[in-house]
């Protein structure tokens, strides 16, 4: 298609006009390869951050891990900053309308800039408070909160990196993310090393240096926007208006999240009550969980990303071109139930037999090797979920994801408490415990996200 007209039938860029499944499938797997990429590059930051330290004490490595925590909750809360951009720009795309794209990602720049500006400042202010409310005292809360200052400054860079990534994403590109990522990940490492040891500034040289690295990530996504942005004519200021549309979007998404960390906190106090081996269990568990949570997110970035510029280039009125979507949304979601089977077999067979890798404790072996397996069992489950997540995503529908949420929570509570009440402990209690989040709580969100998908509404959202 050209830059400014709309989409024509040879355009390869647009997700049901190629020449058959084998290219819309490279176009899946261009995005979601070097999105998964990227997703796990991110955490290495954090990583690095935890090795570097854990050498200097054990009071240090605690309070960076309770300062972490504080800033990784408010960088998750913010992720809409990604999730609202990525579509709205990718909709602009498949419509032909660069010039649109690209002023919605100035937009989500802005927005992000300014939200940076305002927690870091709420932080400078509240994140001794905080810590202390958070069990943080003495030499811990010290080395605590001065992570947490030095890590601030980051903050504003963390959320215009989002917004940007969200840019790219929309623009089709998740190769140009993967490579920042990657990099800095390295270049934190280094710096941190020098500045922690080398400069002798101990916990607050690990975070200048992560903030100096997100700084430098921040301003090589600016400079290469704002390249385009002028290529296309697109003014570099913004508008309150353009800004409400992102905060807009941005608040239901951020209730859709508070939802999904509310039932991981949950969970937690549940697994807390059976005792000290279920939550050491527990907390194996679910880093499996996440990191196998992490290729599902790929192939969610993936349906964000194509699904808004399908959307875009379809005129929705006819139902023909709806089927075009819908071919689309089926696509990736047999993509996603595919991987659910592969990875479930996968940690079906090995998992259980993986626990000495992580603990010496023969019985939180045996209880994380009992919790895999109903984790194996439910990945198709997740799989379908985090697709159609990435689905609705793309096409906008924030309020009902947020809502939906809600729901899901209500319909998770009592089956946690029945858990609590009857499930015990060791092995049984653990069985149950999975059998409720990955099967329950998934089970509710896969019939809240397929009722949605049943009918053509999503569609019109941002039509």
């Amino acid at each position: 298609m050209t830059p400014e007209g709309p989409a024509t039938p040879s355009d390869p860029g647009t997700p049901s006009k190629t020449a058959g499944g084998k290219s819309l499938n490279r176009q899946i797997l261009a995005l979601a390869v070097p999105a998964f990429g990227a997703l796990i590059a991110e955490p290495l930051f954090l990583l690095a951050d935890s090795a570097i330290i854990g050498h200097l004490g054990t009071a240090q490595l605690a309070g960076v891990g309770i300062a972490a925590t504080v800033v990784q909750t408010v960088v998750g809360l913010t992720v809409f900053l990604a999730y609202s951009t990525t579509p709205a720009v990718a909709r602009h795309v498949g419509g032909g309308r660069l010039a649109d794209a690209l002023r919605v990602g100035r937009d989500g720049l802005w927005t992000a800039a300014g939200l940076g500006v305002l927690l870091a400042a709420a932080g400078a202010v509240a994140v001794r408070p905080l810590l202390r409310a958070l069990g943080a005292e003495g030499e811990v809360l010290e080395h605590a909160t001065s992570y947490a200052l030095w890590s601030l400054p980051g903050l504003v860079a963390m959320l215009i990196v989002l917004a940007a990534v969200g840019v790219l994403r929309g623009l089709q590109d998740t190769t140009t993310p993967l490579v920042i990522a990657g990099v800095g990940a390295a270049v934190n490492a280094g710096l941190n090393v020098a500045l922690v040891y080398g400069a002798q500034l101990g916990v607050a040289g690990a975070a200048i240096g992560t903030s100096i690295t997100q700084w430098a990530m921040a301003v090589t996504y600016l400079i290469m926007l704002t390249r385009q942005f002028r290529r296309r004519g697109v003014s570099l200021a913004t508008s309150w208006a353009g800004v409400r549309t992102h905060l807009t979007v941005g608040t239901w998404l951020m209730l859709r999240t508070l939802s999904l960390r509310a039932a991981i906190l949950v969970t937690v106090v549940v697994a807390t009550a059976q005792g000290a081996e279920n939550l050491a269990a527990y907390q194996l568990t679910m880093t499996i969980f996440n990191f196998l949570a992490f290729a599902l997110d790929a192939l969610a970035i993936a349906a964000q990303a194509l699904l808004g510029k399908e959307l875009g280039a379809r005129d929705l009125r006819r139902r023909s071109e709806r089927e075009h979507v819908r071919r689309l949304m089926h696509r990736l979601i047999r993509w996603g139930l595919g991987f659910g089977v592969v990875t479930g077999v996968i940690v079906g067979l090995l998992g259980p037999h993986l626990g000495f890798l992580f603990t010496s404790s023969r019985d939180v072996q045996v209880i994380f090797g009992v919790a895999l397996i109903v984790v194996a069992v439910g990945q198709p489950l997740a799989a379908f979920v985090f697709v159609l997540d990435g689905v609705l995503i793309g096409a906008g529908d924030a309020r009902y994801l947020a809502l939906a949420g809600v729901i899901n929570l209500v319909v998770y509570a009592p089956l946690l408490w029945l858990v609590l009440e009857r499930g015990g402990s060791g092995t049984v209690g653990a069985a149950w415990l999975w059998i409720a989040y990955a099967g329950g709580y998934m089970g509710a969100r896969a019939v809240t996200l397929g009722l949605r998908i049943r009918g053509d509404r999503w569609m019109f959202v941002m039509a």
